[in-house]
């Protein structure tokens, strides 16, 4: 069975090295797996007074609708996740019956400064798990954003983390096989 996942990067900067870290997942999917990615750029705060969804969190809900799984790639703002990801859940959740999450399974990674965006990856697990998702337990995946990892356009370039990548992407397609019975 064919599976197809939808990458997120918390991060809106082009250059972002959590995009590297999607982009990186991408380059490194097993033969059997697709996968694009969400453009957050455009997507207001939530506000439950708007009359009806903006088309740029349609199309991103319609794209979390088909996919597989998620892979959420995420900086460490305060020791939790960066807004813009959290927003777009936000969003995401407010469907009747939670029904974009419910089920879903989720990989998780980071890349920050510090601890590598533990604490976030730990604080985003919480909120998986009020909504509903089931995250993929191991292999983690943290990265030190300011270290010689990546490139100046925020391309990973550490063969190390390259491996646990394509590891995690291997895990994902056995945990939503699994999950899908």
């Amino acid at each position: 069975m064919s599976l197809h996942y939808l990458g997120i990067a918390g991060s809106l900067r082009q250059k972002s090295t959590n995009k590297g870290l999607l982009r990186a997942a991408k380059a490194n999917l097993p033969e059997d797996v697709s996968m694009e990615f969400a453009d957050l750029s455009d997507i207001p705060f939530y506000n439950a007074d708007l009359p009806e969804r903006p088309a740029s969190v349609q199309r991103v809900m319609e794209q979390m609708r088909v996919a597989d799984a998620l892979v959420l790639a995420s900086t460490e703002y305060n020791y939790s996740m960066a807004p813009a990801l959290k927003n777009i859940l936000d969003w995401a959740s407010r469907e009747p019956n939670n029904a974009f999450l419910a089920g879903k399974p989720v990989a998780m990674m980071g890349a920050g400064g510090g601890m590598g965006t533990s604490r976030s990856q730990y604080h985003l697990r919480q909120v998986c798990v009020f909504l509903d998702m089931y995250p993929l337990n191991k292999p983690e995946v943290f990265a030190n954003a300011f270290s010689n990892s990546f490139d100046a356009e925020g391309n990973l370039v550490d063969e190390r983390i390259t491996k646990l990548i394509g590891d995690q992407m291997a895990a994902l397609a056995n945990w939503c096989r699994k999950l899908k019975g």
